[in-house]
Parts: C-alpha cells; structure tokens; sequence
C-alpha cells in the first residue's frame, strides 16, 4: 500500500493531464501529496522529504502557469515536474539522506537500521528512482524536440522506467538478504 501511496501523485497527474488542463492536474496531486503527507502525520510516521518536494514541486509550476505564463505544452509541464522531482531525489542524495531512507525507517526494526548495509542499500535504491526519473525526463524532452516520435513514446518510457524502479526496489533487499544472509534492509515497502 505503501508505494501506491508515494505513486498516487504522480499517477494521477499522469492521468488528469490526458483529459483536463496542466494547472488542474497538478493542483490535484499537490492535494494527493498534501494527503498522503497528512495521513503519515496521523499514523505517527514522519514527514518524507520525496512528499514535501513533490509537493513544493506541483505547487510552483502550477504558480507558474497561473500568474507567469498559461502557455507551456502538457509536454513542457511535465518535463518541469519531471526536472523538479529529479532535483529532490538527486538532492536527497547529495546531503546523504537518500529519500527511500525514511520509508525503510517505518519498516525495519532498530538492528536491521545500524547495519553498515542499510544505508548503502537506500543509497541504491534511491538511486534507481533518481535514474528512472532521468529517464522520464529524456523521454518527454524526446517527445517535445522530436516531432516524429508519437505522444505514447514518452508514456511508454515513463511505464517502464517507473516500473524497473518499482522492481529493484522489491528485488534488491531481497537479493541482500540472500547474499549476507542478514534480514532485507532499505527496502520501500511493498504493502
């Protein structure tokens, strides 16, 4: 339930922006995002550093095409919500708290958290979801600078890299656990 939850954002702009405006969509997943924030807060977990950029992200481009400029392309939108998620997940790297970290947090126990490896496999996994969003972000610039790709290109694209990310994130704890024989650690969670 967990990475549906952290997907519902984007799933849902993915969505709108097929058949509504770029400001709707993105106002309905900052709203999703504000959501899944609240219902952290109300289950005692903490607040996620990929939730709060994600929402500062839809925010300020949907600001943007409100009070600066309404003319940008669905693609051109997407390409800036694509660059601002990869700024916080890159971001989340470079200060060393790799954002899968606080999600691996809630569903390990204090032992499984000191291991040398925890870290390391959050650095990893959190660097699948950094590549997977490059890769979105190449496929929609694809799609705006070569006209003779058709629309689904980037979609494609994004299916797959969201969905090897989504892999990796399941495989690679277990691969660990199986490897060190130590109890998976870093893993999003799967419910």
């Amino acid at each position: 339930m967990t990475i549906f939850l952290i997907l519902a954002p984007y799933g849902a702009f993915a969505t709108l922006m097929l058949v509504t405006s770029a400001t709707v969509s993105l106002l309905a997943a900052a709203l999703i995002c504000l959501g899944v924030i609240a219902f952290d807060i109300a289950r005692g977990r903490s607040i996620k550093i990929l939730g709060v950029g994600s929402v500062i992200v839809f925010t300020a481009v949907g600001f943007y095409l409100t009070f600066v400029d309404a003319t940008p392309s669905a693609i051109a939108v997407k390409i800036a919500v694509d660059a601002g998620i990869l700024l916080v997940s890159f971001a989340s790297i470079l200060i060393g708290r790799p954002f899968t970290r606080q999600y691996a947090l809630e569903q390990v126990d204090a032992e499984t958290a000191k291991q040398p490896g925890f870290l390391t496999a959050n650095y990893l996994i959190t660097g699948a979801w950094t590549a997977a969003t490059l890769l979105m972000l190449i496929g929609n610039i694809a799609v705006l600078y070569v006209p003779a790709l058709p629309l689904w290109t980037g979609l494609l694209i994004a299916f797959a890299a969201r969905n090897a990310a989504v892999c990796f994130t399941r495989w690679y704890p277990q691969y660990r656990a199986a490897k060190y024989g130590t109890p998976p650690a870093g893993a999003l969670p799967s419910r």
